[in-house]
């Protein structure tokens, strides 16, 4: 009966654990996921309307026009939309498979292996982080002059490869993902370095590596000022640059507002359904048993 006694009034002076800002974090998530996702429906609703329908009816009244705006800008110079789209394609999903092997690799070697010069190659990784990619455009072009590369798809697909950042993520996920001591039994068991890699290394990286691809695909997608350094035919242009050239000539062409908006809506939907397809990918805690004690 005592020890029931003890019991009861331990569970009953267990203290309540209360948050100490309230709501206020959530809050906070409220007002920036209505700042992000304004701008957006903003753009889907303004598609469905014609061009009558823009300028004169209300910011969120929606419009009768999605159809007519898609077919225009599917006939738009013989449909250069769709064009456009299928070099964004290629540079970003070419650059963001390139970028996340050349990432994983340098990360992994720089987080399990010990050789000389490596501080140094990881302070040069930090210091890279930390200079704008807009102080390198024309440092770039020019060399891709030089090498005769400009106005190609390789002069927006080679500077993507190399991306510091995601070494650095890649080199952070490798430290706490892969422990020393699995790739020690590996070892005594006589299995090398790269099968190491391929068959115990790299399906642990794989969440990592689903992050560093899903960065490296938005940013390269969202790239305006790269490709418009770069390229000067219009049929290697990704939808950034394109829509932009749309929009230089709709100061004189009123009637293009509609295909830009529409043209903007329909460039959000890849991003979207590429995080909806990969968000599954994300695992925690993968190398939990991998290891026993």
């Amino acid at each position: 009966m005592a020890a029931t006694a003890l019991r009861g009034s331990r569970g009953q002076a267990r203290p309540s654990r209360h948050r100490p800002l309230g709501i206020a974090p959530t809050g906070v998530l409220v007002l920036g996921a209505i700042y992000t996702l304004f701008p957006v429906s903003w753009v889907v609703v303004a598609a469905t309307k014609s061009k009558a329908e823009l300028f004169s009816t209300s910011t969120f009244a929606p419009g009768a026009g999605l159809l007519s705006n898609l077919a225009d800008l599917f006939a738009y110079r013989d449909g250069v939309f769709w064009l456009w789209l299928l070099n964004t394609a290629l540079y970003a999903g070419g650059g963001a498979v390139l970028s996340t092997a050349v990432s994983t690799i340098s990360g992994y070697a720089l987080a399990k292996y010990s050789f000389p010069g490596r501080g140094l190659i990881f302070n040069l990784l930090i210091g890279g982080i930390l200079v704008p990619s807009v102080v390198l455009a024309i440092p770039q072009y020019l060399l891709f002059s030089k090498a005769g590369l400009a106005d190609t798809y390789w002069s927006v697909l080679l500077p993507q490869i190399l991306h510091p950042y995601s070494i650095y993520l890649a080199r952070i996920y490798s430290q706490a993902a892969v422990p020393g001591s699995l790739l020690e039994a590996g070892r005594l068991d006589g299995a090398g370095e790269w099968r190491l890699f391929r068959r115990v290394a790299l399906p642990l990286l794989t969440p990592g590596m689903v992050t560093i691809f899903l960065f490296q695909f938005v940013a390269i997608w969202n790239n305006f000022l790269l490709p418009f350094i770069m390229l000067g035919d219009d049929h290697k242009f990704p939808l950034t640059v394109g829509l932009y050239t749309l929009l230089a000539a709709g100061a004189n062409q009123p009637s293009l507002y509609n295909l830009i908006i529409t043209g903007t809506m329909l460039s959000l939907i890849p991003l979207i359904a590429l995080f909806l397809t990969m968000q599954r990918y994300w695992r925690t805690d993968l190398s939990g048993g991998a290891v026993k004690s």
